[in-house]
């Protein structure tokens, strides 16, 4: 029953993102894909908030036998109404600015006109609403980059209001199934749509997306154990798919509190929606647009905020500028070195053990040169083995899984409590199985399932997996190299060689047969052919 519920939705949500990706294809003209998914992306959010609101106000008011807009109307309610609506929901969406009234002006229902600036007072007000709340942060400057004075949407107010009120007509006509089916597949085919954009834009769009099969397995390993998760945290959140995961890899689909952080002004406002989409209530998210590796945002009431679940899928390789004040910030001075400035992955490592709760867990993704290379890298792999005891399993992904790169990754999940594991590490190559697609490859769910499982049971598997006890990796001076532990060797079958002298034997009498035939034919033609020897 299970499985046909999650076929049913997988294949609703798929066709609500085929949809929308089809008024991408049709509409975007010259506009960039990554710039005209900004205003659908905007539009879908707002008729979610929108419907979030009446639906809510239905509820609240079955005994009244009132509708929202009825309520709304009625001044002895109308703030009661607010309130209730700002403490639950975080924002107020006045009746005349439901989705729904600005498509019946769309469609001329009521007397009322549509214009594009009515619209941008609508997302104004809602965003007022938030101000001085406690929501404040989780709406501030979340409709930025829906830009309606953008000259490409058109030259002139006329035009983008009709552009806009095709785009709107369109997301109006899809049946998202709100009431029918929750959120959760509106949800869905809001991750898939940004999964299209990001295959579409290419390395840009990689930014913010993991591909969905790395995602469910980085969470499954984090969470491999846990019935509940008390908080999750993702210093690259991107989209948040991660942190979504997250939620779905736990048995009782319980997080206490989700954290995240993300540098790009745009993909932050992302996260934030898709948040919002998947029923995180405002209150049980913080949120910071800024750089995981500059000051850190993560303390509260002066201390450190210790952390139980953290994923990651950090930029590889990228560029950091430490500096004085860095190599005093706790996060990076235990190590004793400070990760290279052109590769900080492990400099996003170590601000995430800094975080660990005393029986917190990590699950990152991460270039496989962070596993063997010398110097300060391998002083900080050295700080994580011999003086935390914290790097649980290491494991080898298939190349060409993310959009922008065709590199091989790898995961380490580093565990505050081993569970009697404390004297061994656990390899696993798993760069072999993958099924290919046209553009990159994925794992499946058997595959998945299988690296998980072996994760779990921690036992040697030939060519797959090995338990390397930590005397084995100072004998390699601490390089964690998966092939150093994992034997994947091959024999080659053995070539017969006198099978193959007999092979070649026949086919030079063969040669020597049809040079003859050839020769004949052309001594008609009154050709010489000389056949040699």
């Amino acid at each position: 029953m299970e499985q046909a519920v999650k076929k049913d939705e997988s294949l609703k949500s798929q066709e609500l993102a085929a949809k929308l990706w089809a008024i991408a294809n049709d509409m975007r003209g010259n506009m960039d894909a990554m710039k005209f998914k900004d205003y659908i992306l905007g539009i879908i959010f707002y008729r979610y908030l929108s419907e979030r609101t009446e639906v809510y106000a239905k509820d609240l008011l079955k005994d009244d036998n009132l509708t929202y807009k009825q309520a709304m109307s009625d001044s002895s309610m109308s703030e009661t109404v607010k309130k209730w609506s700002l403490d639950t929901l975080g924002y107020v969406i006045e009746p005349d600015y439901l989705f729904g009234s600005l498509i019946d002006e769309i469609n001329n229902v009521g007397g009322k006109t549509f214009s594009i600036d009515h619209l941008q007072k609508a997302i104004s007000k809602l965003t007022e609403s938030t101000i001085g709340h406690e929501s404040e942060f989780a709406y501030d400057k979340l409709f930025d980059d829906m830009n309606l004075e953008d000259k490409d949407l058109g030259p002139d107010v006329k035009t983008r209001t009709a552009l806009m009120s095709k785009i709107m007509s369109h997301i109006n006509d899809i049946s998202f199934g709100f009431e029918d089916d929750g959120f959760d597949v509106l949800g869905t085919a809001y991750m898939i749509l940004i999964g299209n954009f990001a295959s579409d834009a290419g390395k840009k769009g990689g930014e913010f997306f993991t591909p969905t099969c790395a995602s469910k397995l980085l969470a499954r390993l984090a969470t491999s154990g846990l019935q509940r998760v008390k908080d999750v945290y993702d210093p690259c959140a991107g989209s948040g798919s991660l942190l979504l995961q997250v939620r779905n890899a736990v048995a009782t689909k319980e997080v206490g509190h989700y954290y995240a952080n993300e540098l790009n002004g745009s993909t932050y406002n992302l996260l934030r929606m898709n948040l919002l989409m998947h029923g995180v209530p405002f209150k049980f998210f913080t949120t910071f647009n800024c750089d995981t590796l500059g000051p850190d945002k993560l303390y509260e009431n002066g201390k450190v905020v210790p952390i139980q679940v953290q994923v990651s899928n950090p930029p590889f390789s990228a560029n950091w500028n430490p500096t004085e004040a860095t190599a005093d910030d706790p996060r990076f001075s235990a190590a004793g070195a400070l990760a290279p400035k052109s590769k900080a992955d492990l400099a996003f490592v170590e601000s995430m053990v800094y975080h660990m709760s005393d029986d917190g867990r990590i699950a990152v993704i991460l270039p496989h040169g962070d596993l063997f290379r010398g110097n300060s890298e391998e002083q900080i792999r050295k700080y994580f083995i011999d003086k935390l005891n914290i790097i649980d399993a290491v494991i080898g992904l298939p190349a060409n899984m993310f959009h922008g790169t065709s590199i091989p990754v790898c995961i380490i999940v580093l565990k505050k409590k081993r569970n009697g594991n404390s004297g061994n590490i656990l390899f696993i190559d798993a760069s072999k199985e993958f099924v290919a697609k046209k553009n990159q490859n994925m794992l499946s769910d058997e595959q998945v399932d299988k690296i998980v499982n072996t994760y779990e049971n921690r036992k040697d598997v030939d060519k797959y997996a090995h338990v390397a006890i930590l005397e084995e990796i100072v004998k390699n001076d601490y390089n964690l190299n998966i092939p150093r532990y994992v034997d994947t060797f091959e024999e080659e079958a053995p070539i017969d060689i006198n099978s193959v002298i007999s092979d070649l034997k026949k086919l030079n009498a063969e040669k020597k047969e049809l040079d003859k035939e050839i020769a004949a034919s052309l001594k008609e033609l009154g050709i010489k052919y000389d056949i040699g020897e």
